[in-house]
């Protein structure tokens, strides 16, 4: 009988002890990668690298991204991967919405989710990359990434003043594959300066304008939106429009600062872009500006300026706000936590886009940029103000060419 009862219990112990090691602190038998505890900071990883002379891996993620959740479901938790890296790095994840990830994303400037980034012990970035990697393509890259390209020594050479031509070409292109873009930013204007009226007849300096100018202050980007006859020329109308508007819409959100999960304008930086948007002579530079403190009055969940600012710009005989637009602006007063007595009034400044769509004073929108939309947005329109109302929209039957119903395309479009 007592060698039973040991059995048993020896049986019930092996069972209980994958789970009892994961809950304790710094054992695990998890065969996947081993992850600091939530909360841990990059300097605080960076002193454990340090200490057990390993490299740091960082995923940086949203609650929102699919992406990231799937490489957390898929990839992390799989032995393999686990063998590879957890002896070679100390990882981490953070939340870039978080209080400190905020922050840190702007530091990091982090613009895509995923984005997996390789420190060495100091916390120097050694290479990132992004989106899903299967298991296989990932443990590719993982090996790729790890090693030090020398890109280290090229940033030493920038900053102490090298602007060797083939030098600056070389670092830009390891900047532009490493996704660092206010870097690759000034590398450019350096192999653009005193180029400024002439680099549009060269392709390869187009190319780096277009791919790699991303500051609006930048003596290319204002001579080329003031003058944009000779890139025009060379490249036509759209791409041109598109870059000045891509640069000015970009930097108009660079200029609210979040720490500590509080939003603030940077108001020299904001006076000095309204003033550069003067300069330029942009002709919906009120778009830029009101978009300002549209963002920043969201981040900040002052609803009721929100609103506001939505109105002005609504009533700004030089702006015109689409259908998608206006349906990305109720994304607030959407769920039911939102104000009563706001989302009344946002439902009523798109019942008046609808009647004026449906009563012919105003087309419905059937693009965005390229790109043909399935169906008329009017029906959106209606789905969104029946869903503010409480309603269960009824979806549209499936067109032929197998578009995505309403539902679909309006939980994107409030995403």
């Amino acid at each position: 009988m007592k060698t039973l009862s040991k059995n048993i219990l020896l049986i019930s112990l092996l069972y209980l002890l994958p789970s009892l090691l994961r809950e304790g602190s710094g054992v695990s038998l998890a065969q996947g990668v081993v992850f600091e505890p939530e909360g841990t900071t990059l300097e605080q990883a960076s002193a454990k690298a340090k200490a057990e002379n390993k490299l740091i891996f960082l995923d940086c993620f949203t609650q929102w991204c699919g992406p990231c959740k799937k490489m957390s479901r898929e990839v992390f938790p799989q032995e393999k991967v686990g063998a590879a890296m957890n002896p070679k790095f100390v990882s981490l994840k953070i939340d870039m919405e978080s209080a400190y990830g905020a922050p840190l994303a702007k530091k990091l400037q982090i613009t895509a989710y995923p984005t997996f980034i390789i420190f060495n012990a100091d916390a120097q970035e050694i290479s990132r990359f992004l989106g899903y990697h299967a298991v296989d393509a990932f443990l590719e890259v993982i090996e790729e990434k790890s090693r030090d390209t020398g890109s280290s020594a090229l940033e030493a050479r920038w900053k102490a003043g090298d602007r060797d031509p083939q030098f600056l070409q070389q670092y830009l292109q390891t900047l532009t594959a490493a996704y660092k873009a206010n870097e690759a930013n000034d590398v450019a204007e350096a192999i653009l300066e005193g180029k400024e009226e002439t680099f549009a007849a060269d392709s390869t300096l187009r190319s780096i304008f277009f791919r790699n100018i991303t500051n609006p202050f930048a003596k290319s980007f204002i001579y080329t939106a003031k003058n944009p006859q000779a890139l025009t020329a060379a490249t036509g109308e759209m791409p041109v429009k598109m870059k000045i508007q891509n640069v000015l819409g970009n930097y108009q959100r660079q200029i609210i600062n979040e720490a500590d999960g509080t939003a603030t304008l940077d108001q020299a930086q904001y006076d000095k872009f309204s003033q550069l948007l003067d300069e330029l002579g942009v002709q919906n530079a009120d778009h830029y500006r009101l978009q300002t403190m549209i963002t920043l009055s969201e981040k900040q969940k002052n609803y009721a300026a929100y609103l506001d600012y939505i109105r002005q710009y609504l009533a700004n005989p030089n702006l015109d706000a689409d259908d998608m637009q206006l349906a990305r602006w109720t994304r607030p007063f959407q769920g039911p936590n939102a104000d009563p007595e706001l989302k009344q009034q946002m439902k009523a400044i798109l019942q008046q886009r609808l009647d004026d769509i449906r009563s012919g004073k105003r087309q419905a929108q059937n693009t965005v940029g390229n790109m043909r939309l399935s169906r008329p947005t009017d029906q959106l329109l209606e789905m969104i103000i029946n869903a503010m109302d409480g309603k269960m929209p009824n979806a549209p039957a499936q067109n032929p060419q197998g578009a995505k119903p309403a539902t679909t395309q309006a939980a994107t479009i409030l995403r």
